[in-house]
């Protein structure tokens, strides 16, 4: 007997069509690919700008973090046509791989990808960080590396949160700053925003509570970690969502910025109807456009 959740005109059946539909471009190459670390996955993809800016126009720099539950089967191939559009939006693009779950253990169900490795992920996601600026210098020449914006989507989008907030981690933190990231914004599209309400809705199979290691380790872990408890960033923030969306639903989003009210500091929330997960980063869709406007009104 088929699956009801899985016939025409139900949520899941739209969803599981956008998901399709947006891994079905073939993967684009970058223009150049340098590392940030000695690991395989520490690595950044650069598009160089192929539109927008005039002749002589330096173009901002969008840094893409791509999502996939932390886990590791999903690498930035699956975001890379994302990135090309992009490119073709006039934008200067830097897109980061970082080391994601294997198999096994944190919760997760013998040989299934964990969520995420603690404390790996950051690690890679702050040392990319830092060293964006000369490796733009080098492989973006083109590039303002002083108008960047930061977008991730999904697990990615947690991640851009979480990278623009390291100045407000606890002391003993290892990626803490000292002062915010010199970013003009970030964009997150449909980020894990907030901890406590994805592994109540058990987003992702659980992904956030694997992240950070499971059982007791998440509530001890999470103020390292967690978005939704650096606040205030004072870094300008934009989240988009789909009001359809099934995978990370709109009650995470909002949860993040009504957090970010409480701490004083407004928060974007664009809200798309009959939009799921997917969209958001599918060249072929309207919202794809719509994500591109958003990073341009930060970028520009």
């Amino acid at each position: 007997m088929p699956d009801s959740a899985a016939e025409p005109g139900t949520a899941a059946a739209r969803g599981a069509a956008e998901e399709k539909s947006a891994l079905s471009h073939p993967a684009v190459a970058p223009d150049s690919t340098a590392g940030y670390g000695d690991h395989p996955d520490q690595v950044i993809d650069f598009y160089v700008p192929r539109g927008g800016a005039g002749p002589g126009e330096a173009a901002p720099v969008v840094v893409v973090l791509h999502g996939g539950s932390w886990r590791a089967p999903y690498d930035r191939r699956h975001i890379s046509p994302f990135a090309g559009f992009l490119a073709h939006r006039g934008f200067a693009v830097a897109s980061v791989e970082y080391r994601r779950g294997a198999e096994g253990s944190a919760g997760g169900s013998a040989g299934d990808p964990v969520a995420g490795r603690w404390p790996d992920t950051f690690d890679d996601v702050a040392s990319a960080l830092d060293a964006l600026p000369e490796l733009v210098r080098r492989h973006l020449p083109r590039a303002d590396a002083r108008r960047v914006v930061l977008t991730g989507h999904s697990a990615g989008g947690h991640l851009a949160l979480w990278a623009a907030a390291r100045h407000l981690l606890p002391a003993d933190a290892p990626w803490r700053t000292d002062r915010p990231a010199p970013l003009r914004g970030v964009v997150a599209l449909a980020p894990i925003a907030d901890f406590e309400v994805a592994d109540k809705l058990d987003v992702c199979g659980g992904a956030a509570r694997q992240l950070l290691g499971g059982g007791e380790l998440f509530a001890e872990r999470r103020p390292y970690a967690d978005p939704a408890l650096l606040l205030p960033t004072g870094i300008a923030t934009t989240l988009v969502q789909g009001r359809a969306d099934v995978d990370v639903p709109q009650a995470v989003a909002e949860a993040y910025a009504d957090a970010a009210a409480q701490a004083g500091e407004v928060v974007g929330v664009t809200l798309l109807e009959d939009v799921g997960h997917y969209p958001l980063i599918d060249p072929a869709a309207d919202a794809c456009a719509v994500v591109a406007e958003e990073i341009a009104q930060l970028a520009w």
